[in-house]
């Protein structure tokens, strides 16, 4: 087991956890709406053999601050560039940068924006084009009653639910669903609740995503999983399509292939990098 560090990153005034290991070339890890560092952890272990693999909670998310919408708005702009921020807080300099979910969406930001601090970018299950509402999204977007639901109503049961329906494919191991409950704790408090909500509200619109596909020039793979019923795979061959020279791989998995196959994807983005 390689150590594993913590440091607190001010990133476009927002404090930012970040998890560090490993030694040797930087790539950096971004989680999706719901998750945080953690997800990557037995992925990144395997990355950290020979790079220095850096994780971070995203603002609103894990153990990084939570502040009111009125003071970050969660949009991919501003955390795209909090995380240009931190490249700059933690010196990195040139790296290459993994996103699955919304991370991915803020990576592929940074590298149509930012070329010079992508060396290679790898795109898992990221959301670009438009695709039907679930019914916890359409519930988020009602101005009033979305945010009584979201905030107060959303408990335990109908989490797991989420999770398991949408997120993970119907085979999903173990290992996969007894991490459902971790994140529920993380998401249970007021303050994440409303960071969560800000989050699904100010990034549903995908479009100003799909117009910098043109612009991303760093070497590119998309990774997906092949049972993704939130974003289907389908989506993420187009993707690699509108992305100059990007390869394509899919993972027997749901949403979330670190959480179920962590060592295949792993694998994927180990061979890429080389």
């Amino acid at each position: 087991m390689v150590e594993v560090a913590y440091r607190d990153i001010v990133a476009s005034g927002v404090r930012v956890r970040v998890s560090e290991r490993g030694e040797g070339p930087p790539v950096v890890l971004l989680h999706d709406v719901l998750f945080d560092h953690s997800t990557w952890n037995a992925t990144a272990q395997s990355l950290a053999q020979s790079h220095h693999v850096v994780a971070p909670d995203l603002p609103g998310f894990g153990e990084s601050e939570k502040p009111p919408p009125s003071r970050f708005p969660y949009t991919v702009d501003a955390f795209t560039e909090a995380l240009a921020d931190l490249y700059a807080g933690l010196g990195l300099g040139r790296a290459a940068l993994v996103g699955h979910g919304l991370g991915g969406a803020v990576a592929l930001t940074l590298a149509a924006r930012h070329a010079e601090l992508v060396s290679r970018l790898v795109l898992i299950d990221t959301p670009c084009y438009a695709t039907p509402l679930t019914l916890e999204q359409r519930v988020a977007g009602l101005p009033l009653l979305g945010g009584l639901v979201f905030k107060q109503l959303f408990n335990r049961v109908s989490f797991r639910t989420f999770f398991r329906s949408r997120l993970l494919s119907r085979g999903a191991p173990t290992k996969a669903l007894d991490r459902i409950d971790y994140y529920y704790d993380q998401f249970n408090s007021p303050a994440a609740r409303g960071s969560a909500l800000a989050t699904l509200r100010a990034t549903s619109d995908t479009r100003n995503i799909v117009a910098r596909t043109s612009r991303v020039r760093s070497p590119t793979l998309v990774l997906w999983g092949r049972q993704d019923r939130l974003v289907p795979a389908a989506l993420g061959q187009r993707l690699s399509k509108e992305i100059h020279g990007a390869g394509f791989e899919l993972v027997d998995a749901g949403h979330t292939p670190q959480e179920e196959q962590p060592e295949r994807t792993a694998q994927a983005i180990s061979s890429f990098l080389a």
